[in-house]
């Protein structure tokens, strides 16, 4: 009986040992994290419209470049704004780079599918009526011009996720020991107190 519950406390351990190392291989794993940090705003944008290039942590004036819109120089903890070329193609994804003090930090911004620009729509204008009195007549004049969005929201973290820093994996290497440790711990005092 005795047997079982340390196998069952083992396999416990094994099971928590195991569950753990693929989130540490994957942080270790994750693109190398900056000494900066660096946010374009929105991460999707149709062409001609401009973005906001916003840089952190960075002690001297920052530069952003990418093969859409024209090389930004971004002031030290600032931001700036950046327009999209006219002639950005749609749906394409263009990788923008951070430089802050010789270090590099990259991002993808993403040109939202559809036309380069906005193609309006005319809805269809009613014909004059008239009606059988002869005082009123109505000639409606209404006429719109629709825009049709290009596409669904893309949902998602946004860059607001860089990656998980040293503190926080040691934080939770701590937490899933004291479990085991604790649940070991529980299994001995029970086969303990169980003895005749």
């Amino acid at each position: 009986m005795r047997a079982i519950r340390a196998a069952s406390a083992a396999l416990l351990g094994a099971a928590a040992l195991a569950l753990t190392t693929p989130a540490v291989a994957m942080a270790t794993a994750a693109a190398p994290v900056t000494p900066f940090g660096f946010a374009v705003t929105p991460s999707v944008i149709a062409a001609g419209g401009q973005v906001t290039l916003t840089v952190t942590g960075c002690s001297s004036t920052a530069t952003a470049t990418s093969g859409v819109f024209d090389d930004t120089v971004i002031p030290s903890g600032g931001s700036a704004r950046a327009s999209i070329f006219w002639d950005a193609k749609p749906g394409a994804m263009y990788e923008v780079t951070f430089t802050c003090n010789g270090e590099e930090g990259t991002t993808d911004l993403t040109i939202a599918g559809g036309t380069p620009a906005p193609t309006p729509t005319r809805t269809a204008t009613p014909t004059p009526t008239r009606t059988a009195s002869p005082a009123a007549t109505r000639t409606p004049t209404s006429s719109s011009t629709a825009i049709a969005p290009p596409g669904g929201v893309k949902g998602g973290l946004g860059g607001s996720f860089i990656g998980m820093n040293g503190t926080e994996l040691a934080i939770g290497t701590g937490l899933v020991a004291a479990a085991a440790l604790g649940t070991m711990l529980v299994v001995r005092r029970r086969s303990a107190n169980r003895q005749h």
